[in-house]
Parts: C-alpha cells; structure tokens; sequence
C-alpha cells in the first residue's frame, strides 16, 4: 500500500499510535488475533515478518493506526518516499488478501494481491493493489504496488 508522505525513521519505533488514530484491541489485518500480540509486535520493533504476506498484514495495520514510522521503514530504501502524510480521518474498514506469490520464508521476493476497504469523504472505497515485496538485510519490505485494472 502505498498512500504517500513524514521522514524515514528507520531505526526509531513508536509504541503508541498518534492522539489521532485509535489503537485497536482486535488485529486490523483480519487474522483472529489482539492487535497487542499481531502486528504490534512488528509495529513496535518487536519482531519482524517472516513473509510477505505478514508484511502487508502488518503494513495495512500501520495505516489503521497511523504509524507512518513504521510504514516508512519497512520501505524499501530505493522507492520509500521522503514523507508520509496519512489523513486521520481516513477510515480502514477491511483488509482481504487475494493471493501470493512467493514470499515465503526462504524466498528474495513476492507478491500479494490485496483489496482494501476504507471511508473517506463520507464515501467507501476499494483499493485493488498488487504489491511487490524483496528482502533487504534479510528483512522484508514494500518495493511498490500496481492497481488493478
């Protein structure tokens, strides 16, 4: 996912979300799991992805809540943009994962196919991306997307 704009802070990790955003109780990425013990844990520094998939997980996370440290860092350097400007009162309401394509533990590079779901303006949404993955370091990160036709 790649809605644009704050400075790569790679090594810097936020625990909290911005006064802005909520910090969920359940997972915003769709898997049965506590936001706590899910992608805050990956959000927080905590652990990495093991995948491409946890990667956009996680990623899809990040904008519910806000965390454009996150989002930037787990960019790959060569296409992360300089800022990250997310409106607040943008609202996710769904994250559906279509497809992989590599990006298992022991692959370089892969791809997911996502939908997702959000409210702006007082109107819903659907963003239809393929997004492109690779391993930087050893660690996964977001190369670049393409929308759906």
């Amino acid at each position: 996912m790649s809605r644009r704009k704050t400075r790569p802070q790679d090594s810097a990790r936020r625990s909290a979300a911005p006064a802005a955003f909520a910090t969920p109780t359940a997972c915003p990425c769709g898997l049965p799991a506590d936001y706590t013990d899910c992608c805050g844990r990956l959000h927080r520094g905590d652990a990495a992805a093991t995948t491409a998939e946890q990667l956009m997980r996680s990623r899809y996370s990040a904008f519910v809540v806000g965390d454009t440290a996150y989002l930037l860092s787990s960019w790959h350097p060569d296409t992360r943009p300089g800022t990250l400007d997310l409106d607040p009162r943008t609202r996710w309401l769904g994250l559906e994962i279509l497809g992989t394509e590599d990006g298992g533990p022991f692959h370089a590079e892969g791809t997911v196919a996502f939908r997702a779901r959000y409210r702006e303006g007082g109107r819903e949404h659907v963003l239809d991306e393929r997004s492109r993955f690779s391993r930087v370091d050893g660690l996964w990160v977001y190369v670049d997307g393409r929308f759906a036709d």
